[in-house]
């Protein structure tokens, strides 16, 4: 059963708008995801997350598994219980954390064994386990267990990295035991093209509910990153739906768009607001700065979010200078409400057969 419908299309570029279909609701796309690492967005309850328009949420893994444990996660009621979420949830393999969070001990063909980040305590983990732990958590969409190279990367453990994650989402199908969870494919080949093209294809023949572009913004560099994404999109199949994976600057995410992409996770919002950067159609607002001393200004004038309706820029400056928790929590709510107000400017644009024009005006005027 697909459970993803593409609305609309672009007339002039490969974007598309569409609506994802789940357990938890219908999410319109393209989409941006915040990201709940532990189980929380930082700082953020699931009810300011709905009041600025997110309707799908990732949650990791990797670092649900090593605490509280997926058996406590289970005994509470599941992850959406858990979280305080209603909402759509995503949670990823793991993969990636375990690749380069942690000391990795050992690593062949079956799986991992890696030193957990917090203890140093060996762990074990392959594709048939980080399913299981998922069905166990719950999340609406899954993702295969995957082999992330790091940037750069010799071309023998390139291929050998996508070879693993080609068996790995294969075994991670077979593991697959609940049928109300989408899941998806992570096709990687760092900038390898001829490879990224191998994986897509050996992939599609696996038929996901989803493929996701996986091993991108690990310091390739823009050019890379956007060239491999137009060209990896489009060998995915066009009635399921394109996750890019952990990639977040706005002008990332319309060319993503642009390229074909539907769903997008990063956590620079609240990584940013908690530094006191702001996000603004402008450019970034450095909110520590001494010219906001007494500024009564908004972050940004005509934003609806609750921190620009109730706070100014010099407040923010105050509280991020005398440590109050109130400052990073605000402006990370102003942050991930900047970019629920782009992705909702994107699909209107898609909406309208506007959307080719639209980008390219905004990727002239954007300082990100």
């Amino acid at each position: 059963m697909n459970r993803f419908k593409i609305l609309h299309q672009d007339f002039k570029s490969a974007a598309r708008g569409g609506l994802l279909s789940t357990a938890h609701g219908e999410v319109e796309t393209p989409v941006f995801m915040p990201v709940g690492t532990s189980g929380a967005v930082k700082g953020i309850t699931g009810r300011q997350l709905k009041e600025t328009g997110c309707g799908l949420v990732l949650a990791n893994t990797y670092h649900l598994m090593l605490r509280p444990g997926v058996e406590v996660v289970e005994k509470l009621g599941g992850l959406h219980r858990f979280m305080g979420w209603d909402g759509t949830l995503l949670t990823d393999s793991g993969g990636y954390q375990i690749f380069s969070l942690s000391s990795l001990t050992k690593v062949d063909d079956d799986g991992v064994e890696f030193a957990s980040h917090i203890d140093g305590a060996k762990t074990y983990i392959n594709a048939e386990i980080a399913t299981q732990i998922q069905n166990r958590l719950g999340a609406d969409i899954i993702m295969c267990f995957d082999e992330c190279p790091p940037f750069p990367c010799e071309i023998s453990p390139l291929k050998q990295a996508v070879e693993r994650t080609i068996n790995w989402a294969k075994r991670s199908k077979d593991a697959h035991a609940n049928g109300n969870q989408m899941l998806f494919g992570i096709v990687q080949g760092g900038i390898d093209l001829s490879l990224r093209t191998y994986c897509a294809a050996e992939l599609t023949k696996v038929d996901f509910d989803g493929y996701a572009i996986g091993g991108l913004s690990v310091g390739e560099g823009q050019d890379n990153m956007i060239k491999t994404v137009e060209h990896t999109a489009q060998l995915l199949p066009a009635d399921k739906p394109r996750y890019l994976m952990g990639v977040g600057m706005p002008a990332d995410i319309i060319a993503a768009v642009r390229a074909g992409v539907d769903m997008f996770d990063c956590t620079l919002p609240t990584r940013n607001g908690r530094n006191a950067c702001a996000f603004t159609e402008d450019g970034p607002l450095r909110l520590r700065n001494s010219s906001h001393t007494e500024d009564g200004k908004p972050i940004e004038p005509g934003c609806d979010c609750y921190c620009c309706k109730n706070f100014s820029r010099a407040a923010l400056r105050h509280f991020f200078n005398v440590g109050e928790m109130l400052g990073p929590i605000m402006t990370s709510l102003h942050n991930l409400r900047f970019y629920q107000r782009l992705t909702a400017k994107i699909r209107q644009a898609i909406k309208e057969k506007e959307f080719d024009r639209w980008a390219a005006e905004e990727l002239k005027k954007i300082d990100y």
